[in-house]
């Protein structure tokens, strides 16, 4: 499977001829994310997660296009395109589905805590082919299940250094590249990465960058 990262937390999955996005939002290159998308899916509502007049567009555009979101993106989004229900659907954590020509399973069901006076959404994570765990904005861990590849968020407004370097460590999955790094400069992002890539070491876990628009077998 070839993973392809966009700006901030936006991947594009390929297998064969198929192609599946995940969190096509406002910081990323969302249009050219979607191009030829067979399948999309969205963690929250939030806009650096979704860009909504994009997905909309591609909906308009890509008669085959599919689109998993939490209820209320995706009712949003089919009012929005027009859409009955059939390419747009709402999911649920705890739920398995294909998407694609992909196996998803759902994990979590809500956004981390930012600020108790900032209400909390729904977000869901998502689980690809057994393989890709993209988690949205939560360090929810998948149970049950061996994460092969973990994308991992490591800079937000709800998070600090431990808890990335926990979320690793806590999955433990052979291989991790980052999502959810627009806001960071160099600085920053080395300072975060070398704690993940050395204490997720000890654990087992091969952290490696990938600048937006590198793509990665995986």
């Amino acid at each position: 499977m070839k993973l392809t990262k966009f700006t901030h937390a936006c991947v594009r999955l390929q297998k064969d001829s198929q192609v599946l996005v995940i969190d096509p939002g406002t910081f990323s290159e969302s249009e050219e994310a979607l191009a030829g998308a067979h399948a999309v899916l969205i963690t929250h509502e939030h806009a650096d997660h979704v860009d909504v007049d994009a997905v909309v567009g591609a909906l308009k555009g890509n008669p085959g296009l599919q689109v998993h979101a939490p209820s209320g993106v995706a009712s949003r989004l089919a009012e929005k395109a027009g859409d009955d229900g059939e390419r747009v659907h709402a999911v649920e954590p705890g739920t398995s589905f294909e998407a694609g020509g992909f196996a998803i399973r759902s994990f979590g069901g809500q956004h981390a805590l930012i600020h108790p006076q900032i209400p909390v959404v729904a977000n869901i994570g998502y689980l690809v082919d057994e393989n890709v765990f993209h988690p949205g904005d939560s360090f929810v861990v998948p149970d049950g299940i061996d994460v092969q590849t973990l994308l991992v968020p490591i800079h937000a407004p709800w998070s600090k250094v431990g808890e990335v370097v926990d979320f690793v460590i806590a999955v433990r999955a052979p291989q991790a590249y980052p999502v959810h790094d627009g806001l960071l400069n160099e600085l920053g992002r080395g300072l975060v990465e070398g704690h993940v890539t050395r204490i997720g070491a000890k654990y087992g876990t091969r952290y490696a960058r990938l600048s937006p628009l590198e793509s990665v077998e995986v």
